[in-house]
């Protein structure tokens, strides 16, 4: 075994690593989680921290 078969080794598992996450990402399992997750900085939340437009200052 030398370096030629190591580097093909290392290709095959990140090929297969890059397809189970693109499988991963489309699956219909994760498809909730995902659209909850892109109207996340739609929603309104009222936080006590976060400053409002009337105490911000100017």
């Amino acid at each position: 075994m030398d370096i030629n078969d190591l580097r093909s080794i290392v290709t095959v598992v990140g090929l297969l690593c890059f397809l189970a996450i693109i499988g991963w990402a489309y699956s219909k399992s994760s498809q909730k989680g995902f659209e909850e997750a892109a109207n996340l900085p739609f929603a309104e939340h009222d936080d006590q921290g976060a400053m409002s437009d009337t105490s911000r200052p100017r």
